[in-house]
C-alpha cells in the first residue's frame, strides 16, 4: 500500500509539473498596443510591445490581421490594404517548433467619409402592388424580379415600361424568396432562412439545381460583377461566392468612417461598385467591394411617398442598373411604381 501511494503521488506531482509548464508557455506572452484608440483606419499604424515574460529565446515572431499577415516596420503594423471591420492582431511566435501566440482586437473603419446624394424622378412605371420586391435585376432590357412572403414567393421576367409579367415561376409555401441575380445564362435567387437557394435556366427559367449556405446567416440579397456573385445576409457583412460552387469564399465588412453598417439588403453591382439598400433606412450605401468602405450614400428615405398608400405598403427593396450613368431602377415591397431616378450629388 505505501509503495502505491508513494507511485501515486509522484505521478501526481508529475501531472501537476507538467500542467504548470504548459500553462506558463501559454502566458508567455503578451501582446500590448501602445496608446490604442477606439478605431483604426487602412491609412494607420498600430504600434505593439510584445512582451516576453519568460525571457524566451526565439527563432522567429510573425504578425496576422485575422488570416494575413502584417509587415512591420520598427515597432508598427501597416493596416495598408487590409478590410475593415472587427479583427484581431496575432503575434505567434516560434522557438524549436513550437508555436506561442498573443493577440489584441481592433476596428477597421472606412478612411473616407461617404459622399451624400440625392435624386430625381425621371420616368414613372407601373408596378405589381402585390409583389413584395426582394430582388430587381435587369439582363438584355428584361427586368428580373424575385418576391417575397410565405405562400406568395415567385420569380418573374417583367417589362418594367407595363409592368407586365411576363413569366412566373412560384417557390413552395415553405419558402420566402430573396435576392436574385443573373450570371452565365442563370438565374440565381435566395430564400430567406431556408438555407437553400435555387438556380434557374434563364431562357426557360425552368430550375435546374439548388445550393446551400455556409456560413452566412441567412440569405438576403445577391449581385454579380461578372465573375464573382456576392451575398448579402442581414448583417454587416457581404459575401462573395464562387460563380461555380456557390461557396462562400469570403466577406467584407460594411463600414462608413465612424461605424459599421447593419441589415444590408438587396444588392446591385453599378460601374465596379456594390449598391446596397440599407433594410428599412430608405437609403442606399456605395461599397468599395475590396474592403467594405461606405463611400456614397443615396438618400431616398421620401421616395415612398410618393407610391399608392395602402395597408400593405412597406419599405424600399429594388435597385436594378441598365447601363445607363447615374440611373438607377428603384421600387419597393407592395410599391404600385417603379421609379428611374438620376443620382445627383448634394
Amino acid at each position: 500500500m505505501k509503495s502505491y501511494n508513494l507511485l501515486a503521488l509522484t505521478f501526481l506531482f508529475l501531472f501537476l509539473t507538467n500542467c504548470g509548464d504548459a500553462e506558463k508557455g501559454e502566458d508567455s506572452f503578451t501582446l500590448e498596443i501602445v496608446n490604442p484608440k477606439k478605431t483604426y483606419t487602412p491609412n494607420d499604424q498600430v504600434s505593439i510591445n510584445l512582451i516576453n515574460k519568460e525571457n524566451i529565446a526565439t527563432d522567429s515572431i510573425a504578425y496576422f490581421l485575422n488570416l494575413e499577415r502584417l509587415s512591420l516596420s520598427g515597432d508598427a503594423l501597416s493596416l495598408a490594404g487590409h478590410k475593415l471591420g472587427q479583427r484581431t492582431i496575432t503575434a505567434k511566435i516560434y522557438k524549436n517548433g513550437k508555436e506561442y501566440t498573443a493577440a489584441q482586437n481592433i476596428t477597421i473603419v472606412s478612411p473616407i467619409r461617404p459622399k451624400l446624394y440625392t435624386y430625381k424622378v425621371i420616368e414613372t412605371y407601373p408596378h405589381d402592388i402585390r409583389a413584395y420586391t426582394q430582388g430587381l435585376e435587369f439582363h438584355n432590357d428584361t427586368l428580373y424580379e424575385s418576391t417575397g412572403q410565405y405562400g406568395s414567393s415567385s420569380l418573374r421576367k417583367t417589362d418594367y415600361k407595363t409592368g407586365r409579367v411576363l413569366q412566373e415561376v412560384s417557390l413552395s409555401n415553405k419558402y420566402f424568396g430573396e435576392g436574385l441575380t443573373i450570371l452565365n445564362n442563370k438565374i440565381y435567387q435566395l430564400t430567406w432562412r431556408e438555407n437553400t437557394g435555387f438556380i434557374y435556366n434563364l431562357e426557360t427559367m425552368e430550375q435546374t439545381g439548388t445550393f446551400v449556405y455556409g456560413k452566412s446567416r441567412e440569405g438576403w440579397g445577391l449581385c454579380q460583377d461578372g465573375k464573382n456573385i456576392y451575398k448579402s445576409d442581414g448583417t454587416e457583412r457581404i459575401w462573395t461566392l464562387n460563380p461555380n460552387t456557390l461557396a462562400e469564399k469570403d466577406y467584407i465588412e460594411i463600414f462608413t468612417n465612424t461605424s459599421k453598417i447593419n441589415s444590408v439588403n438587396e444588392l446591385e453591382w453599378v460601374e465596379g461598385k456594390i449598391y446596397a439598400n440599407v433594410y428599412q433606412q430608405g437609403s442606399i450605401a456605395i461599397i468599395d467591394p475590396s474592403n467594405g468602405a461606405v463611400e456614397g450614400v443615396i438618400d431616398l428615405t421620401d421616395l415612398k411617398d410618393k407610391v399608392t398608400q395602402h395597408p400593405e405598403l412597406d419599405v424600399l427593396n429594388g435597385i436594378a442598373y441598365n447601363g445607363e450613368p447615374n440611373m438607377l431602377y428603384i421600387t419597393g415591397k407592395n410599391w404600385d411604381k417603379l421609379f428611374k431616378i438620376e443620382i445627383i450629388e448634394k
